[in-house]
């Protein structure tokens, strides 16, 4: 029996179980109405307990012992109980034991006092912590206990003398006044299972002059956060003044993650090699007054250090007063104006550059791509099952009316894409002969592009080509088959006979033919083009590398030579 006690108590301490989730008290004071947990400390991390034992809880009250089923309101989870909220008749003694069927171990008892609610005020001023003190124009805050916050907490409202302050974690004073002086009372609200529960706690302020009449008092730190920096040692000095007589009773320490570390000294005076510890002087006389003060000595900050809270205690007769602070990151030491100077000059010179860059890219896009196609060799129409490039859709018997429009779409437009391009065009008038059904031959020569080039103009009006228009853009939009490229071969004043699902595509901006000036092969119209087309290795491409290698290719395209008007263009 002894020997199941120990290996127990054995394997609790080898787990490494720490008690930072529970407070320790044997005698717990609650307010009746309150959310509350009591729990053993080392539940969250007890392995042991969790797989192989049994945990039960029993309640003591009026002599008699019962083991306590979980309900609605009372929650079973492991070795913590939950109060959801408690009650008056839930006053008694707890006690939590685990059990394997052979060894039954006690882990914890505990004395719960559930505390009325008062008719009068939103406190019971026997449920008020422990006094905190303050020195008028002093700066002080007040925090919610922590055993209060959950990760539902939902919000944290203050009351001064049950009228409503602010809501939030803490509440600040800046500077202190002797108006401050109340009582506080935090109210944390928290969400479980569709209700809202409340854990409230009052504490007492005290704002005094700066004279005898304050007494005993906490007066340094007075901050509530300390700048220091990582790897640096730092010295946390806690000064109280005891009064006018040096016969004071008292106790003074510093308290870092609820622990006590006294430093020891060497015979000449150094602290030993402790990371951690507490220097305690004696009182000091000054002016008819006794001060004493202790330090706290962190041999070298480390990153975690600045999670932790740092209290100091005061205890004498009266109530305990106490005073926590925290440490954080100081401002980095200024650079040296050269370096500054040349780190400024750096980030602007890589900001023009990053911005020139990002212009050349969006001003050149067009001509970048095609480069890159260029020297790569890439070809989107490999292995795809299209035939044509590109199905062209033009004006159709208008002649003589627009000749112009013809010539463009019959003798420009193939001499670029495909004399010298390397494209492959399917143009009705061209590569279909005359006698079939119009209707099933447009629709199958789209399905067979790739592209749909659609030449507008003013005279861009007709069945034929309407029908070849509405048909690819339902290839487009809905079956998502094909792309659209639009050629504004002449102004257009006016679109409304065009459908207006054109809009729809990301490439209704077409591209303007500018006669003259878009007819050499380089100019921008060509290029932007080409662009739209599928990727594909250009004639002047295939010759240019033959070329390389000494030999021309018989099938070398000849010259591109367009007439326009009574020029003749090459």
């Amino acid at each position: 029996m002894v020997w199941g006690k120990l290996m127990v108590l054995l394997l609790m301490f080898l787990s490494g179980t720490t008690p930072e989730l529970c407070t320790i008290r044997s005698f717990i004071d609650v307010l009746e109405g309150n959310y509350f947990l009591m729990c053993f400390p080392e539940s969250e991390r007890h392995n042991l307990l969790k797989k192989n034992y049994t945990v039960n809880w029993y309640q003591e009250s009026q002599g008699r012992v019962k083991l306590i089923q979980g309900t609605d309101r009372i929650a079973l989870n492991g070795t913590s109980l939950e109060f959801w909220p408690v009650e008056v008749k839930d006053s008694g003694n707890y006690t939590c034991s685990c059990s394997n069927g052979t060894h039954n171990v006690t882990l914890g008892w505990w004395s719960l006092h559930v505390l009325g609610r008062s008719n009068d005020s939103c406190f019971n001023p026997n449920y008020v912590l422990p006094e905190k003190n303050g020195i008028e124009g002093k700066s002080s805050s007040l925090e919610c206990p922590k055993e209060h916050n959950r990760k539902s907490t939902v919000k944290t409202t203050w009351y001064k003398n049950c009228v409503p302050l602010k809501e939030g974690e803490a509440l600040h004073f800046k500077k202190l006044e002797i108006r401050d002086s109340g009582n506080y009372t935090c109210v944390v609200s928290t969400y479980r299972a569709g209700k809202i529960y409340n854990s409230t706690s009052t504490t007492e302020l005290k704002v005094a002059k700066d004279s005898e009449d304050a007494g005993p008092r906490i007066m340094e730190p007075v901050e509530d956060y300390v700048e220091t920096e990582i790897g640096k040692e730092k010295k946390l000095l806690c000064k109280v003044f005891l009064g006018y007589s040096d016969n004071q009773t008292y106790d003074l320490y510093w308290m870092y993650n609820k622990q006590l570390y006294p430093c020891s000294e060497n015979t000449n005076g150094t602290y030993k090699s402790y990371d951690v510890c507490e220097k305690k002087d004696k009182p000091i006389p000054l002016e008819g007054k006794i001060y004493v003060t202790t330090t706290l000595r962190i041999k070298s900050v480390k990153e975690e250090d600045l999670n932790s809270s740092y209290t100091c205690y005061l205890i004498t007769g009266n109530r305990p007063q106490n005073k926590t602070i925290k440490l954080k990151k100081g401002l980095a030491p200024d650079l040296p104006l050269r370096t500054f100077t040349t780190g400024m000059i750096m980030a602007i010179l890589f900001s023009l550059v990053t911005v020139l860059i990002v212009v050349v890219c969006v001003a050149f896009r067009v001509d970048l791509v095609l480069f890159y196609r260029d020297i790569t060799g890439k070809d989107d129409t490999i292995g795809d099952g299209k035939e044509y490039d590109a199905f062209v859709s033009y004006l159709k018997d208008c002649v003589p009316t627009c000749g112009e429009e013809r010539e463009f779409a019959l003798e420009i437009l193939p001499k670029a894409l495909e004399g010298h391009f390397g494209y492959k065009l399917c143009i009705f008038e061209r590569d279909v002969s005359p006698g079939g059904a119009v209707v099933d031959d447009v629709n199958s020569l789209i399905d067979k592009s790739r592209r749909l080039i659609i030449i507008l103009s003013k005279n861009y009006i007709s069945d034929k080509v309407m029908y070849e228009l509405e048909s690819g853009l339902h290839k487009a939009l809905v079956e998502r088959k094909i792309k659209i490229i639009l050629i504004e071969f002449m102004p257009v004043g006016d679109f409304n006979f065009l459908p207006k699902s054109l809009d729809l595509l990301s490439s209704s901006k077409g591209m303007k033919w500018k006669e003259e000036k878009s007819l050499p092969l380089n100019s921008r119209f060509w290029k932007n083009l080409r662009y739209k087309m599928p990727a594909k290795v250009s004639m002047s491409n295939i010759g240019h590398q033959n070329n390389s290698r000494g030999s021309v290719s018989k099938d070398e395209p000849e010259p591109f030579t367009v007439l326009w008007g009574s020029k003749t263009i090459l």
